[in-house]
């Protein structure tokens, strides 16, 4: 059985009037606590073994979560224990560094008088919602005051809003490629940003969809999740829902661009071989007249300058006569 957290949260930082502390100085914890109306948030970003240490000073956590808080590839997930909630979420960060779409994994700890956010690297939303009832002393006890599991919808509700921005984004680069597709100018890079785009989705999707079971599973969660917290929950499993349909829509269309980015390919080079195609078999009868007299016998106008001028006519009138053809045909 786990131990349950110990109700008191010792702080060694002395409490401001506002309701902040901030546990965070040089060779210290990375630990920010902003109190009110009887509720704590503890957030540690990019917790280290130092941090593992205070936590396990301040409360009494199963040894498990600590070591799902410090690995690498933990799927999401919601336990419930007698004393708190610990719940694994995974939200989309976009690393320009590398223009890449990576997974940010935010741990937290819920139970009745704090919450505690362990985010693997910064993730803006939830610095954001931080910040702001850091700053605000409004908005902190509009948040605290109805307990941890609002705060809870609070913090997991501005990490998923955070996806529409990206997938619209997303959405305008599909229809740029859609409209670069038959732009012959454009065409040379087109596969490779069809390839960037559809890793895009794919590592979206990679994200969103064990996610979906594990928002699915904090709604169900009573302990800290109340019935009047119930319709809040359940706009959260929308919005996810809205971002799957999303980035199955995405999937489709990407496939349906590099289908068609194939088509016009193999269009092109149909044209180009038709082409020299119709060229070669124009060229063909005129290598013919000039291979019959050029052969090393007696030929008829043989060593005469007006034989030289009819058959260079000769060639022209073939090669105007096929041209023609040809066009009238719609082989050129």
């Amino acid at each position: 059985m786990p131990r349950l957290p110990r109700p008191p949260l010792r702080r060694h930082a002395r409490s401001r009037p506002d309701g902040i502390a901030r546990v965070a100085e040089p060779d210290t914890p990375n630990v920010e606590v902003v109190e009110a109306e009887g509720l704590r948030w503890i957030n540690i970003e990019r917790p280290r073994s130092i941090d593992r240490v205070w936590l396990e000073e301040h409360f009494d956590f199963h040894p498990l979560d600590y070591e799902d808080v410090f690995s690498r590839n933990q799927r999401p997930k919601v336990d419930e224990y007698d004393g708190y909630l610990f719940v694994v979420l995974h939200f989309p960060v976009y690393d320009k560094r590398v223009n890449r779409l990576n997974a940010a994994e935010v741990d937290i700890f819920v139970g009745p008088d704090f919450v505690i956010t362990l985010p693997n690297e910064n993730l803006a939303p939830l610095q954001y919602l931080f910040d702001r009832v850091r700053s605000n002393e409004d908005a902190r006890e509009d948040l605290f005051n109805k307990g941890a599991g609002y705060l809870l919808y609070k913090i997991v509700d501005a990490c998923v809003d955070a996806s529409f921005p990206m997938l619209r984004k997303m959405g305008l680069k599909l229809e740029r490629l859609e409209e670069s597709i038959f732009d012959e100018e454009a065409n040379r890079e087109i596969v490779r940003d069809l390839s960037n785009a559809k890793q895009e989705i794919i590592n979206f999707r990679k994200i969103v969809r064990p996610q979906r079971t594990a928002l699915k599973d904090l709604e169900r969660t009573k302990r800290y999740v109340t019935g009047e917290l119930d319709i809040y929950f359940d706009d959260i499993n929308d919005a996810s829902e809205r971002v799957w349909d999303m980035l199955e829509n995405f999937k489709e269309v990407i496939e349906g661009l590099e289908t068609t980015n194939e088509s016009v390919l193999s269009h092109r080079l149909n044209d180009v071989l038709r082409v020299l195609t119709a060229f070669s078999v124009i060229m063909l009868p005129m290598t013919l007249i000039a291979s019959v007299w050029g052969m090393n016998v007696h030929v008829p106008g043989e060593g005469t300058v007006h034989a030289f001028w009819a058959i260079l006519g000769l060639m022209l009138a073939v090669l105007v006569s096929m041209v023609l053809w040809f066009r009238r045909r719609g082989w050129l």
